[in-house]
């Protein structure tokens, strides 16, 4: 496929490397020294997504492969890392946030509450064979409940956590692989007046209310989980894209 220095600049963009040619300077933000140069920050996703210039580009970067595509409807992108094994659909409004912690994250840029990314199991100590390694579904909910209660584990005083799980089930995906699928609310309360004396000037009141969603795969002997968070209240509004989303997660065998 041939490319223009903008496309070469969006691979660049997306590509995990921290490589830079010693001939550039380190601080340029000139778009011909991105090209040139291969620079990662100073290039805007944005921008980087408005340079591909077809509808499904593929991105060699080193040992790791992953391909973009639009879809035909035009609302979503296709992410597809055949270096790690899954591929997704994502709304292409959404941008890629670096250093998150997790493989890969996108996140909605007007509603920052609202967010997804993929969680591997480490190579080196995992052995599943199957999703059901997990156990049943409701199983599988409870550990993903209790580590999403790990993670928002808050130290501030007059905090209180509410949760439940709202469904966890087992579906064969077109794949033939079986995938679990488990959604859960989490509602967070604090008090504005945490070190009052009076217990009735410690009233707490609601400070968000969310929806989080996963879907739990295994391949390459490997726990893969993509994983949604939305606001209750977003998610009302926008069930149907995130559940496409949901359905489009698939893990993929690896050489």
């Amino acid at each position: 496929m041939a490319t223009t220095a903008a496309a070469a600049a969006a691979a660049s963009a997306f590509s995990h490397g921290h490589g830079r040619s010693r001939r550039c300077p380190p601080r340029s933000r000139s778009r011909a020294t991105v090209a040139r140069c291969g620079l990662l920050l100073p290039v805007p996703r944005r921008n980087v997504l408005s340079t591909m210039l077809s509808t499904s580009t593929i991105l060699l970067l080193g040992p790791r492969q992953i391909t973009l595509a639009e879809t035909s409807g035009g609302a979503f992108r296709e992410y597809i890392d055949i270096f790690d094994g899954y591929t997704f659909l994502y709304p292409k409004s959404w941008i890629q946030v670096r250093g998150a912690g997790a493989d890969i994250f996108f996140r909605d840029p007007f509603v920052l509450d609202e967010n997804m990314s993929v969680e591997i199991s480490s190579p080196s100590s995992s052995k599943y064979m199957s999703v059901e390694d997990l156990g049943p579904p409701e199983k599988a909910a409870e550990k993903v409940l209790k580590q999403y209660l790990t993670e928002f584990m808050s130290t501030r005083l007059g905090v209180r956590r509410e949760s439940n799980v709202l469904s966890a089930v087992s579906k064969v995906a077109d794949d033939g692989k079986l995938y679990y699928e488990v959604e859960v609310n989490i509602k967070s309360y604090a008090s504005n007046n945490e070190l009052a004396v009076m217990p009735q000037d410690r009233v707490q009141s609601l400070e968000w209310d969310r929806r989080y969603l996963s879907v739990l795969g295994v391949e390459n002997k490997r726990l893969y989980e993509l994983r949604l968070q939305t606001p209750e209240q977003v998610f009302m509004q926008e069930e149907e894209d995130i559940r496409r989303v949901m359905d489009s997660f698939r893990v993929i065998k690896t050489a």
